[in-house]
C-alpha cells in the first residue's frame, strides 16, 4: 500500500458502499500475519502514533529514505533525539564513545 493511498483513506471516506469498504479492509488485512496485526494494533495505541506516521509519509521520498535507513541500521534503544534552538530535529547514537586518535609509538 502506498503512502498516498493510506493518506487518501485517512482523509476521505471512500464513495463506495459499505461492502466495498469491508472488502478493502479484509483484502488489506490478508497481507499480514496475525502477529503483525497484533503488533500494529498495540503500537497504534501509543499517543501520537498516527500523527507521527502522517509526518513520516509527508516527508520527501529522499528524506524518508534517509530516516528509514538510519532507523533500520541503528539500535533504537541507543539512539537519542533532540530539538535544537532553531527547531531542527537531530538524531544521534547515544552510546558513541569518543574516538581516540592512535599515534604509533617509537620503538627503541
Amino acid at each position: 500500500m502506498s503512502a498516498e493511498s493510506v493518506v487518501y483513506y485517512l482523509n476521505r471516506v471512500p464513495e463506495s458502499d459499505p461492502n466495498d469498504q469491508t472488502e478493502w479492509i479484509v483484502s488489506a488485512l490478508g497481507r499480514y500475519t496475525g502477529a503483525e496485526l497484533r503488533e500494529l494494533l498495540y503500537v497504534a495505541e501509543e499517543p501520537g502514533f498516527f500523527e507521527l506516521m502522517r509526518a513520516f509519509f509527508a516527508l520527501s521520498d529522499d528524506s524518508r529514505s534517509v530516516l528509514q535507513h538510519y532507523l533500520e541500521t541503528g539500535h533504537p534503544p541507543s539512539m537519542k533525539a533532540a530539538i535544537d534552538p532553531k527547531g531542527r530535529l537531530t538524531l544521534d547514537h547515544a552510546n558513541v564513545e569518543p574516538r581516540l586518535k592512535v599515534v604509533p609509538g617509537i620503538a627503541n
